[in-house]
């Protein structure tokens, strides 16, 4: 699990939360994806908007196949892009902030 404390901008958090709204994840339903088995890796992702509050858990995405293969792939493949760009945001974030040499 990441655990960074970090001030954002009002710009940063309106991105994130239009890249959430756009990508339609509160439509979604985790009953039929694979639940993790004890001691498997899991992914959880946890959305609170406003007075929305969603959770959603599974076990480990390897990989795309691993999501064409699901019993739900068009939630799956949904969950799969949705935490690929949210992780890719927070690690640039991350980077940025946390930059040893600035570029000259």
């Amino acid at each position: 699990m990441i655990r960074k404390e970090v001030y954002l901008s009002p710009a940063v958090v309106e991105e994130t939360r239009r890249i959430i709204q756009t990508s339609h994840i509160t439509n979604i339903d985790d009953s039929r994806w694979l639940e993790p088995q004890t001691g498997q890796a899991r992914q959880e992702l946890e959305i609170k908007m406003g007075n929305e509050h969603i959770a959603f858990t599974c076990a480990e995405i390897g990989s795309l196949v691993d999501v064409m293969k699901s019993v739900d792939p068009d939630g799956m493949r949904v969950f799969y892009y949705l935490t690929q760009d949210l992780r890719c945001l927070m690690f640039s974030l991350i980077s940025l902030h946390f930059k040893i040499k600035p570029i000259p």
